[in-house]
């Protein structure tokens, strides 16, 4: 991480510290005062709670939204309410869409009609698109009347797109000009603007048909005789384009591949309809890192920290109870080798060993294999290969570590059968784990599932229990 990155982290925690003071001072004083007998008890509540709120609304006007929008998420559910409250209505809208999906949520409960629609009202098309799921129907019905034709259709054609997909994440805020026009000319066009839209690099050169001819550069338009025609200037060839239904993670890729800027959204006739951007880029990587990281512990979808109690067990009990299950099928196994473990207690203390070591053995295989998935690296084709490759390296390894922790057995317990059927057992709980590390998210993929969800679950509940049941089953067969 960079100073600069340092710096901002470091900015933003001590804006949380300072809006939890004010909170915390704010309620003391209040709390003081209602304990106090005393005359103009009212007149001094007043006085009190109107000098914090001012101090709060001071520090709270001076952030960005973004760092709003983080001081929020960070507060419990009151104290939450009572700085919403202090936000500027003109940054509703912006806040909102800053904010998580569950404290999203949340807010907007606490909002009534009005306040929703100023906030929805200050939103352009693309940005409106995005609140939408989480408003009620009938105030999206009541916008579409406000809106402008142009608007309209802008929102109704965001909204129609899936997603992920590069419809959902255009905005249409793009300057286009026109070839047979002088460099001159477009500066001056440009001097119109009261601002150019945000990480504008590059002009959109189209025909009166709205169709896509070229890409002019900022910089090819200031540095360039003023006199040259755009058609002298403009790019023609390699321009990056995407397609309204195009994957956004595919989108993303290329954005990361050509340290693209922006770049425009075109239907089937070339025609431009919008434009992509790299902080809605970034936005959407952050979105998905953290969607692959809870799916992988199980989780269905990010959660408010200070979210109920039963919205909070409703997010989490689907695959706790898939582990209770094979956590009762791994106790299970073990029982069906009670007898063994009691004539050879050793087998007791070494089983979590070769289980611990598939599981995380299997871990790293899974994700390897959904990270090279969310690139594009691999296809459902590769099966074949992956698996391979992945048998390979669990054979090196398990014989490798197995026959040092098959040392450390015989060291420790005095009997070579049971080192060698502790390296056996670490070998093949590492080939099972290496199979399933790549069987499950490569099948997933290809039943266009989730390749991450549940994948540690499912990798620890196949290497716990099949580890028991082939160590167990080993240590029976070749040493009692």
């Amino acid at each position: 991480m960079t100073e600069t990155a340092n710096r901002s982290a470091d900015d933003v925690q001590q804006h949380l510290r300072e809006v939890q003071e004010l909170l915390a001072r704010h309620q003391l004083v209040e709390n003081l005062v209602h304990r106090q007998d005393m005359p103009r008890h009212e007149l001094v509540q007043n006085l009190v709670h109107k000098q914090h709120v001012v101090a709060l609304q001071e520090r709270l006007d001076s952030l960005h939204s973004a760092d709003v929008a983080f001081i929020l998420e960070s507060l419990p559910h009151n104290d939450r309410r009572f700085v919403w409250d202090m936000v500027k209505a003109d940054r509703d809208g912006d806040i909102l869409l800053e904010v998580s999906d569950p404290v999203r949520e949340s807010l907007i409960e606490a909002m009534d009609a009005a306040e929703l629609r100023a906030a929805a009202q200050s939103l352009d098309a693309d940005e409106l698109a995005d609140l939408a799921p989480d408003l009620p129907a009938k105030l999206i019905e009541d916008l579409f009347q406000t809106l402008g034709s142009a608007e309209r259709e802008q929102l109704r054609a965001a909204m129609s797109y899936p997603p992920e997909s590069v419809g959902a994440l255009m905005n249409f805020d793009m300057v286009g000009v026109r070839e047979d026009v002088s460099l001159e000319a477009v500066l001056r066009y440009l001097r119109r603007f009261d601002e150019l839209p945000d990480h504008t690099d590059t002009l959109y050169v189209v025909d009166r048909g709205g169709n896509l001819k070229g890409l002019l550069s900022l910089e090819a338009l200031l540095i360039n005789d003023p006199e040259q025609q755009v058609s002298q200037m403009m790019q023609r060839e390699g321009i990056v384009s995407f397609e309204p239904e195009d994957d956004a993670g595919e989108a993303a890729q290329a954005f990361e591949r050509y340290d693209l800027i922006s770049a425009p959204v075109v239907d089937a006739q070339k025609r431009v309809v919008g434009r992509l951007t790299v902080d809605d880029v970034v936005d959407f990587i952050r979105e998905e890192s953290e969607a692959e990281l809870l799916a992988r512990a199980g989780l269905r979808e990010g959660e408010d920290m200070f979210a109920s109690v039963w919205d909070s067990v409703k997010n989490r009990w689907s695959w706790l109870a898939v582990n209770l299950v094979t956590a009762f099928i791994a106790s299970r196994v073990i029982g069906v080798f009670e007898g063994s473990i009691e004539k050879l207690v050793a087998l007791a203390t070494l089983m979590p060993i070769v289980a611990g070591i598939g599981g995380n053995s299997g871990n790293q295989t899974i994700t390897m294999i959904v990270r090279a998935a969310a690139t594009g690296q691999v296809a459902p084709e590769a099966l074949g290969r992956l698996l391979k490759k992945e048998l390979g390296v669990a054979m090196v390894n398990g014989l490798l570590w197995g026959s040092l922790l098959g040392v450390l057995a015989w060291a420790l317990y005095g009997s070579v059968s049971l080192g060698m059927v502790m390296t056996a057992a670490m070998t093949l709980n590492l080939l099972l784990a290496a199979t399933a590390g790549v069987a499950i998210p490569m099948l997933r993929i290809r039943f266009g599932a989730d390749p991450a969800l549940g994948g540690s679950v499912m990798i620890t509940a196949l290497t716990d229990s099949g580890g028991f049941f082939i160590f167990l089953g080993l240590a029976t067969w070749f040493l009692l």
